[in-house]
């Protein structure tokens, strides 16, 4: 997979797929941006990424906040949609998350605080079309 990337998908199988291809350029380190409407697929495309690395317990952390799995990475997927304001996420330790340079970072929501997340990250923006097809794209901020 090559970065800017840009998709129409008509089906989860065909998201399944640019997950499967998205996993494969991950190397450990990133923070993984996901953003666009409630329902369009961000956690779905979470779930279809961390399969690849044997890992099937794959969880919305809308109310946990944040979920924490590990197999050949560890991975963080953090959830901003439930929060108030940027002091609640330092007080769930968000830097410590960031900081940690072996895991695998995904933020649903990080455009609801833009200003913490780190200048190098990956952007992925879903958004719903009228015909119920989504437009995924990649980006990477250098």
């Amino acid at each position: 997979m090559e970065f800017p990337f840009k998709a129409v998908v008509e089906s989860e199988s065909e998201t399944e797929t640019i997950a499967k291809s998205f996993a494969a350029v991950l190397t450990g380190g990133e923070v993984i941006v996901l953003s666009g409407e409630l329902g369009v697929g961000k956690t779905f495309f979470v779930k279809k990424t961390l399969i690849n690395y044997g890992i099937t317990w794959v969880n919305s952390p809308s109310f946990a906040i944040v979920n924490e799995y590990k197999n050949s990475f560890k991975f963080y997927h953090i959830d901003f949609y439930r929060l108030k304001s940027i002091k609640e996420l330092f007080n769930i330790g968000f830097d410590d998350y960031l900081n940690d340079k072996d895991a695998i970072v995904f933020i649903e929501w990080g455009n609801l605080f833009p200003e913490v997340l780190p200048h190098k990250r990956i952007e992925i923006n879903f958004k719903m079309n009228s015909d119920n097809s989504r437009e995924i794209r990649i980006l990477r901020n250098a």
